[in-house]
């Protein structure tokens, strides 16, 4: 009788236990369809941040290669401009005038915004030039001044040997075998040695070269 009694309840059981592995499973399968929804929504973010960088990135690269052929001289005389979006004549200028330039067009006004920062952190800011206080006609004209901006806005990015990692619009920072320092926007365009070109003025006026690796890289940022 005992025995019976336990056949009818593994019997009366088996449907039951049917139902809950049925349940356990479609649990299982709820969760994991929640975990890859997760994971793809995450990477379709990831992807969309990717797309915006590169896209803002383009603007900052349209708007340096519009000086090309405008800017056509290399001139770097102290100069008083005015300020704010105090700049010396289009056809002129120096490294730095490209970035200026460019910034400008994306709503950036970086004469303004390295003069605040000065103002307010004149200590932080090299001493190259022996001043005691800041100069709206040429702090942001300088290489070094500026460097020491986008690093303390949070934008260096590590300094790499391979192509890949600069990307368009990124600012690059270079010591010239002359020991003078140098910057450019790196462009969007690919040059015959397989890494991007720069955009820069580096004595002849804005031009777009093949010549990343050409000098010692000593700054790499990213704005956007």
């Amino acid at each position: 009788m005992a025995n019976a009694d336990a056949w009818h309840l593994r019997a009366e059981g088996y449907p039951l236990f049917n139902i809950c592995y049925l349940l356990i499973r479609c649990r299982y399968l709820l969760c994991a369809s929640l975990i890859t929804s997760v994971a793809m929504s995450a990477a379709i973010a990831q992807e969309g941040s990717s797309i915006v960088v590169v896209e803002d990135g383009l603007s900052l690269v349209a708007a340096a290669r519009s000086q090309v052929g405008i800017t056509l001289t290399y001139d770097s005389r102290y100069q008083s401009i005015d300020y704010p979006a105090g700049d010396i004549p289009l056809s002129q200028g120096v490294c730095t005038d490209v970035v200026i330039r460019a910034f400008r067009s994306i709503d950036i006004d970086l004469q303004v915004s390295v003069h605040q920062d000065m103002e307010a952190h004149f200590d932080r800011y090299p001493r190259n030039w022996g001043l005691k206080s800041t100069d709206t006609n040429i702090d942001h004209r300088r290489v070094p001044n500026l460097a020491t901006y986008f690093k303390r806005q949070g934008k260096a990015v590590p300094i790499s040997q391979a192509g890949a990692e600069y990307l368009p619009g990124d600012i690059v920072v270079w010591r010239l075998s002359s020991g003078l320092p140098h910057i450019g926007i790196v462009s969007d365009r690919i040059g015959s040695s397989g890494n991007p070109e720069v955009i820069h003025n580096i004595g002849l006026g804005t031009r777009e070269e093949d010549n990343l690796f050409d000098y010692d890289i000593t700054g790499h940022y990213r704005w956007f």
